[in-house]
This record gives structure tokens, sequence and C-alpha cells, in this order.
């Protein structure tokens, strides 16, 4: 019969915790004396004073006053360009337009990349998505497909009438549900203006349409409104990523949820889009491209280089379908609030 385990001593335990924190602090100070080797004889921003060791200045942009204000008050008191730390992280702030201008004409090439965080890790298919892709072959090859493809001026106004008849059905069916009642109705606008932002953005990326009946579109719906609010929260391991596995506020689960979900529903656009390719090819048909369709056929055109870059086809359509998205959304309301400051 196996005896049963004995308990840590008091010993051991306060050994455990030694070894960890000496870690920790050799793990610092190696980081600190190379940022100082690789920064030796070049003139650097200042850094932000009241950092704390590890946590850097997490815990004044944390605290109760706002972190725009925070920052405020750093701009005053070191000038137009200076340094924080985001735990083991290092950020330039910048509060002056001619710098800002600077940063993003002289040395755009040295701003050019973005960070990682586990959101885009996570959500992203390991940062396919090109507008939190960092600066590699694989973002110039994208960007440059996406522009002379998918984004240019003359395929958003060949798509025009698509916003149009969107805009035209919304109305009609709002009057068609004002019609049947007897007096009047309550009609929520929030929700009404973002059903038809959503579905003018998804007819143009593949060419559907959610509806309120389909329990899988609600599904997706919420799944899309769930990657706007997480991909932007700055989490622990953001800033010190070796507390990673303990997932602190459980947000890497809902991550990887999320994740799951989006999957499976570009999954399913990208196969209807696969099937729908197949029959006209068959029947020798032609049909109206959506975004979906034209990057299949980008994709088949450059199989090769996406895979060299890094990224399997799969990522990459499901990346660029979720980053269109954003970018039409983006468009499209820019569009209505203009026509809404003319009116």
């Amino acid at each position: 019969m196996d005896s049963p385990p004995l308990p840590l001593s008091a010993t051991t335990v306060a050994l455990i915790i030694t070894i960890f924190a000496l870690s920790i602090s050799f793990h610092y100070i190696w980081r600190a004396l190379q940022r100082k080797q690789a920064g030796y004889g070049k003139k650097k921003a200042p850094e932000a004073g009241g950092a704390w060791p590890l946590l850097g200045h997490l815990h004044l942009l944390g605290g109760p006053k706002p972190s725009h204000l925070v920052l405020a008050e750093m701009a005053e008191k070191y000038g137009p360009i200076f340094t924080i730390r985001l735990g083991v992280h290092r950020a330039v702030v910048v509060s002056s337009s001619e710098v800002a201008k600077e940063c993003l004409t002289t040395n755009d090439r040295a701003f050019a990349t973005r960070p990682r965080s586990v959101g885009t890790e996570v959500m992203t298919y390991n940062n396919a998505m090109i507008g939190l892709s960092p600066y590699s072959p694989y973002w110039h090859q994208v960007r440059k497909m996406t522009t002379l493809e998918l984004f240019s001026s003359h395929r958003i106004e060949l798509l025009r009438h698509v916003r149009e008849s969107e805009i035209l059905a919304s109305v009609k069916g709002l009057f068609e549900r004002y019609r049947t009642t007897e007096s009047w109705m309550l009609v929520d606008m929030k929700r009404w203006f973002g059903d038809i932002t959503v579905n003018v953005v998804l007819r143009l990326i593949v060419g559907r349409r959610f509806t309120d009946e389909d329990e899988g579109d609600e599904k997706g719906r919420q799944a899309l409104r769930d990657l706007f609010d997480l991909i932007g929260r700055f989490l622990v391991s953001d800033g010190l990523p070796f507390l990673r596995w303990l997932d602190l506020g459980g947000y890497e689960r809902a991550m990887k949820r999320t994740a799951v979900e989006l999957d499976r529903v570009v999954e399913g656009w990208l196969e209807e889009h696969k099937r729908r390719r197949r029959e006209l090819s068959e029947e020798a048909g032609v049909a109206e491209q959506d975004f979906m369709d034209l990057m299949l056929s980008i994709v088949k055109d450059h199989q090769r280089g996406a895979l060299r870059c890094g990224h399997d086809n799969q990522s990459y359509m499901h990346g660029m379908s979720i980053r269109a998205h954003n970018i039409v959304d983006g468009k499209y309301k820019k569009e209505r609030d203009d026509n809404h400051d003319n009116i």
C-alpha cells in the first residue's frame, strides 16, 4: 500500500518562492541590460517617472484616473515624446502633431509594425488579419492584394447598389411592420441602424445577410460583437507574458470560445462560395463577385506566396474576411455620418 505524499515543509515552500523571485529578478535585470546595450550611444526619448519593477507604468494607467488624463499629465512634464513601460514592453507616447508626422512619414518603417497580443494571436489566426499583422513579407503581400483588388474606390463604387438596396429593403420592412399595427409602434433605432450596417457589410463581403429567424446567424452576430469587445482589451499577460498560464479574468478562455464560433461562421461562408464556384464552372455561368469570391481567385493565383509567408490559405481567407468586415463597416459608418451632417 502506497503511503500518502508528505506535505511540503515551510522551508521547501520558502525555497520555491525564493527561486521564483530570483528568476523573475534575473530576467528583469537581463532585459534592462539588453535595452541599455542596444541604445548605447543613441539619444533616446525620456522615460516617464513612477515606474515599478516588472509592472512599469501599468499601476498608473489602471488606476482610478482615466488613462488619457494620466498620459496628458506626463506629456506636460516630459514633453511631446516620451516612453512608458507596459510590463516588460516599452511604448512610445507622442502628443504633438509635428512629432506624429515625423513618426508616420520620415520614420514610417520604424513604426510600421504592430505589437503582438493574446487577442490577436487567438482571434485573428495568429496575426493573419492585415490590420493587426506585424510588419513582414506577409503583411506586404496581403496589403498589396487588398489595395489593388479588394478595397479600391472602383471596387467599392461597383457595389454601391448593394448599400442602396439594403437601405431601401430595411425602410420597406419598417413600413410593412407599421402597416400591420393598428396605431403606433416602438422601434429600437440603435438595433435597426446596427442591423443595416451589418447586413450591408455582409452582402459586400460574402453576398448574404443575417436574419432574425436563423439561430446560427444570431450566434455569428454575437461572435462579431464579442470580437470587437475582446480584441481591444489589454490583458495582464500582454504586459507580463510569464503570467499567461494563469489567465487572470478568464479573458483568454472567452477569446478562444469567440474564435471557435467565428471560425464556424467564416468556414460556412467559405464552403458555400467554393460550392457555388464549382457549380458555376460546371454550368459555365457568370455571377456577381463579392469580396470572398475575389479572395478565392487571388489565393488561387498566389497560392505558393501565401504559404511561403508563414500563413496557410485557410488562415489567410478567414483573417481577411473578418478584416474586410472591419474596414467596410468603418467606411460605411463614415459615409452615413457624412450624409447625416449634410442634412
